[in-house]
């Protein structure tokens, strides 16, 4: 087991050259651009080496002690605090995991998919009050809107359990359009009415990805690509299809290999592969509002399921813990199959905590929670496993 204390923020700096070999014009000299300013004040090394290992000894006593096999990134004020991988990319090749091997990260993709929406929000190709219809008119569920499809207020049934139990195949793998047509087709019963109660929904996310694809004429791996994980120097994540091949394997906890099924077709709710020093870029270009303004960002962190009093709740793409003393963790954990990832980000104190792996393992969200009280009061409670 090999721990990593790195001293410094991970900034990826994408700089254009321009060159022509065959003008015989002065071709101008692009100045490389300006280093930005940091986020946040500089850790002291003293105060990495105390983060460390206070991270450290909780993984020795929780995380470590239940069979995990994955990558940790711990992040304070920007900077990596700790890192670690632990076990193997495939359990039957026992090849050891680094930090490029990219893990599904199920539904922390939601934040994702919630930023390309937010994007085109904001570059006025679509507004979060349109109605589902206006992409696809054979719609036959009214009264819903891409906020509603956002927020999980839309009512909508979730294709996991409709199609499970209807005719689809199980070995079958769905497309986005395919469960876009179950819907219009099948026409299966709503959950809840438009916008009455929170019900987590992964067909919601199904639909905003292909909606994306209707704002943006591109493909939604393609969008991600090029207006995210290219411009963040994301170099190992990307939107996985059902074209590709080659990914990384998940595990049940006994170590049998999880097999793939239907469900496994769409993206949008799931399906974005990455890794913790990717997602780690993701989170600081959120600060850096990098793509994303803080008016589009600050509706994304509003909670909008307020029918009872409680401690969690929804925003656009990001769930929330809004504890009693004010504090504020902006999280969204996943699961899918073997994968596990917890996602969370406590904007007081300018810290991430990010936790992969691809063996069935639910020590990785309650190590996660944990891992908040090493910078704040944040005790509170939250349901293990929470996508």
């Amino acid at each position: 087991m090999k721990n990593f204390l790195l001293t410094g923020a991970i900034i990826t700096l994408l700089w254009g050259c321009q060159s022509s070999s065959q003008s015989s014009q002065p071709v101008a000299i692009q100045e490389p651009a300006p280093t930005p300013a940091p986020l946040f004040p500089a850790l002291t090394v003293q105060e990495k080496q105390h983060y460390h290992d206070a991270v450290e000894d909780m993984l020795r006593h929780t995380l470590y002690r239940s069979s995990f096999n994955g990558g940790i990134i711990v992040a304070k004020n920007g900077e990596i605090v700790y890192e670690n991988y632990v076990g193997f990319h495939d359990l039957r090749q026992k090849d050891s995991l680094n930090a490029d091997i990219p893990f599904q990260i199920a539904s922390t993709s939601k934040t994702m998919t919630s930023a390309a929406v937010l994007k085109l929000v904001q570059e006025g190709k679509l507004s979060l009050n349109d109605s589902v219809n206006k992409f696809f008119p054979q719609f036959p569920y009214q009264g819903i809107t891409v906020k509603m499809l956002l927020n999980h207020r839309s009512g909508l049934p979730n294709y996991l359990n409709y199609m499970e139990a209807g005719k689809w195949p199980r070995t079958q793998q769905a497309s986005n359009n395919e469960v876009l047509a179950t819907l219009i087709n099948w026409h299966p019963p709503h959950a809840y009415q438009p916008d009455r109660h929170f019900n987590y929904c992964n067909t919601n996310y199904v639909l905003l990805a292909l909606i994306v694809e209707k704002a943006s004429g591109l493909s939604f791996p393609e969008y991600m690509k090029k207006n995210f994980f290219v411009p963040l120097g994301m170099t190992n994540t990307f939107v996985h299809t059902m074209n590709d091949s080659t990914i990384t394997q998940s595990y049940q906890r006994n170590g049998a290999p999880w097999t793939l099924d239907f469900s496994d077709g769409p993206y949008g709710d799931k399906n974005v592969f990455s890794t913790p020093r990717d997602l780690l870029k993701w989170d600081q270009s959120l600060y850096a509002q990098s793509i994303i303004k803080q008016p589009l960002l600050d509706s994304a962190y509003t909670p909008y399921s307020n029918e009872k009093p409680g401690i969690h709740n929804y925003g656009l793409g990001w769930r929330m813990l809004l504890l009693p003393n004010k504090k504020k963790v902006i999280y969204h954990n996943g699961h899918w199959h073997g994968f596990n990832s917890a996602f969370a980000r406590l904007p007081e104190e300018n810290a991430t905590i990010i936790i992969l792996s691809n063996k069935y393992n639910t020590n990785v969200y309650t190590t996660a929670k944990k891992l908040y009280n090493l910078f704040g009061n944040y005790d509170g409670k939250q349901d293990d496993g929470e996508e």
